[in-house]
């Protein structure tokens, strides 16, 4: 049974929220996009929206999808979405920081590998317009 991670590629002003991780050790101090495994009977939509709440504090809307599935190893994969925030500050609540990076700061944090074919889809994504 493969489960499904979803990711929030959430960007305001251009720039794209990034998130170092707080755990597990082997995945501590790597950034990734926020985001969590999807509840049995829940959309991968509304995951993502909940998902934002706990760990960020703030409330997203959801736009278009970001490839396909994104390969997490064995049993997991990733959807991701760009996201936009209707309310709220985004707080660190499960991560050791959170930063906005412009276009031109994308790789200035070391994203964890699983999630960096991601940001270069994004980063196509965002100077496509």
């Amino acid at each position: 049974m493969t489960i499904v991670v979803v990711g929030a590629a959430i960007v305001a002003d251009g720039r794209l929220l990034a998130a170092q991780r707080a755990e597990p050790p082997e995945l501590a101090g790597g950034w990734e996009f926020p985001g969590g495994k999807v509840d049995e009977g829940e959309s991968d939509e509304a995951a993502l929206v909940r998902e934002c709440q706990e760990e960020l504090g703030v409330l997203v809307e959801i736009g278009e999808r970001v490839g396909g599935e994104w390969p997490l190893g064995d049993d997991y994969v990733m959807r991701v979405w760009l996201a936009s925030l209707v309310s709220g500050v985004p707080e660190a609540k499960e991560h050791l920081e959170l930063r906005w990076l412009a276009p031109d700061e994308l790789y200035d944090v070391p994203w964890l590998a699983a999630d960096l074919p991601v940001v270069r889809a994004v980063e196509f994504m965002l100077r496509e317009g």
